[in-house]
């Protein structure tokens, strides 16, 4: 393999600003279902998606030049496997220029100011910052918390500790579990835990019906609460799971305080997202650009840990390849 400075680009592809955009403006008018719906005609797809065919076509056939969409004749159009791709759900919530991909997408332009100062400015573009942008607008709140959920993140592992003793787990509180597929994912498994989920009032409100359709309605409690706020005490595991690598330092010594709090003497805190090993570079993340929040590597995490209270105690990474790191109250 050719050293990293050798290898060749193609700085010209690498630096264009139509691919991306105009991916993103197809998901947005939903060329892929009418696609799908089949209409294939350009004349049909721009009336079904109310705009201009002939601007439509020219985004459209520089799509087909990268290998999205197919045109096999002038002026009709279809879908091949890339272009099938964006008839998945869970796509749209990151592409949709009307929901959330429109905020993500265009909070990367603050990009130079995050790297000048180390701070969001997702604030100078919308007004608000971001956890303020959703408070404001329900359909983006919502959006956020599927993107969270399986939508986003796909199915997910119950399987949260390092050693897979259950035997000794009564009860898990899932701190910043959005509407609890994670939750209702560990219950379902687990048969002998009782579970309390802990969001916000408005992310809880979807919770009953993923308790529900998981047939753990009788073992698990929702809570509408801030995490920053005093948790529910004397549990046996407190989850942290893709929750920390959405706030800063301060935010996060905060929440790790608020659990070391609730858990006690007894009780472990299991933390995954937010921390890396050691030997891992950082990476250029969402969660930098739109609130602050990164990854941080393992050591730096103990003296964050150490700050609220706590220690850790084990490490070390799930089948599914995730890192994990567990804390209990020092």
């Amino acid at each position: 393999m050719p050293e990293q400075e050798d290898v060749e680009v193609d700085l010209d592809r690498m630096t264009d600003f139509r691919t991306p955009w105009s991916v993103h403006v197809v998901v947005t008018l939903r060329i892929a279902e009418h696609l799908a719906d089949g209409r294939s005609e350009i004349g049909e797809l721009a009336a079904a998606a109310g705009c201009d065919a002939d601007v439509l076509g020219r985004v459209l056939r520089h799509l087909v030049s990268v290998g999205m969409f197919k045109e096999p004749e002038p002026g009709r159009f279809g879908l091949n496997v890339a272009a099938r791709q964006l008839l998945d759900p869970g796509r749209r919530l990151f592409l949709d220029l009307d929901g959330l991909g429109g905020r993500m997408a265009h909070a990367w332009s603050t990009l130079l100011t995050v790297v000048r100062t180390s701070k969001p400015a997702y604030h100078q573009l919308f007004g608000r910052t971001f956890w303020e942008d959703l408070d404001a607008h329900p359909h983006l709140a919502a959006a956020f918390d599927a993107a969270m959920g399986p939508a986003g993140h796909g199915t997910p592992d119950p399987e949260i500790l390092l050693d897979g003793d259950w035997e000794v787990v009564r009860s898990v509180v899932d701190v910043g579990g959005g509407a609890g597929a994670k939750l209702a994912a560990i219950l379902r498994v687990h048969p002998e835990v009782r579970g309390t989920l802990v969001d916000l009032p408005r992310t809880v409100a979807r919770a009953a019906e993923v308790f529900e359709a998981a047939g753990v309605s009788d073992r698990a409690t929702a809570i509408g609460q801030s995490f920053f706020d005093p948790l529910p005490s004397g549990a046996d595991v407190y989850l942290l799971s893709s929750v920390l690598n959405d706030w800063p330092d301060e935010e996060t010594v905060t929440i790790l305080s608020r659990c070391a709090e609730a858990a006690g003497p007894g009780g472990r805190i299991v933390v995954i997202g937010g921390v890396s090993p050691d030997d891992s570079p950082g990476e250029l993340s969402p969660e930098l650009v739109l609130v602050g929040g990164s990854d941080h590597p393992l050591v730096e995490f103990r003296e964050l840990a150490q700050r609220s209270g706590l220690v850790v105690v084990a490490s070390g990474r799930q089948p599914s390849g995730r890192f994990v790191v567990e804390c209990r109250a020092r």
